[in-house]
């Protein structure tokens, strides 16, 4: 979801997008984010406990929150080289490697 969600706005900043209608850039995100939804689905009903998989409804979420504010973190720091990352960025990833670990406690 993170590239449906910013990638315009780099294609924006490289000029590919300036002319694009609102909604030719909705349908541009959504179609990313089709893409990225067949991969989630399977993989959340596959993951689900109920479904015979190993995780809790609250243990794939905490995962699939890591896992987007990793990418977002890669994207953001290769994409668009106006952000940096701080010292407070890290140790919010800190928090984060901590949710994990508290949210698979039994």
């Amino acid at each position: 979801m993170t590239f449906a969600w910013y990638g315009h706005l780099k294609l924006q900043e490289e000029r590919i997008s300036t002319s694009w209608p609102l909604i030719l850039i909705i349908l541009f995100s959504w179609g990313i984010a089709l893409f990225e939804y067949m991969c989630q689905v399977p993989a959340n009903r596959l993951g689900f406990i109920g479904n015979g998989g190993p995780f809790s409804l609250i243990q794939l979420k905490v995962i699939q929150e890591v896992i987007s504010l990793i990418v977002f973190t890669v994207i953001t720091t290769l994409l668009f080289k106006g952000e940096t990352f701080h010292w407070n960025h890290i140790a919010a990833c800190f928090c984060l490697v901590a949710a994990v670990y508290l949210v698979f406690l039994k």
